[in-house]
């Protein structure tokens, strides 16, 4: 653990780093005006459709709206013109609304492991031909698994 003046000498660049420089700071606007506009978003829409899209960028007077499907696509392109008009009202001018469809990468949930089951006498049998195999066969390896896995029936 290093000595206080250590701690302060990195807490001094690390706040000389996150809060100067021209670019960080116009990230930074970027971002809160990101977030009042989701705000906004959220505010003029219904629950529904308000969790179905997310403010993406917003370039001079131009906002990308994600959207998440076609069908809130569609919607959200038949309002765009009543959304301007509600973000101008609170003090956001944006002209023109782009809505893109956000793909959303759906996986599938993983398999469960079958089932194994295994009568005693086949139990026995196939620990008796594991015990026959060598000790680093791979085979061996794989059936003592099975046996450990398995279940009686």
């Amino acid at each position: 653990m290093g000595n206080d003046r250590e701690r302060t000498s990195m807490t001094q660049l690390i706040q000389r780093f996150l809060g100067s420089g021209d670019a960080l700071a116009r990230l930074r606007d970027h971002a809160a005006r990101l977030r009042k506009l989701q705000a906004v978003l959220e505010q003029h829409l219904p629950p529904a459709l308000a969790s179905a899209c997310a403010v993406a960028n917003v370039k001079n007077d131009t906002l990308v709206l994600l959207a998440h499907g076609g069908a809130v696509a569609v919607r959200l392109k038949q309002i765009a013109p009543t959304l301007a008009e509600q973000f101008g009202a609170a003090g956001m001018p944006i002209r023109t609304i782009q809505v893109k469809v956000q793909v959303i990468e759906e996986r599938e949930a993983p398999r469960p492991a079958p089932d194994r089951t295994l009568s005693d006498a086949g139990r026995r049998s196939l620990a008796d031909f594991s015990s026959s195999l060598p000790a680093d066969s791979p085979l061996r390896e794989s059936l003592e698994r099975l046996i450990d896995r398995s279940r009686a029936g």
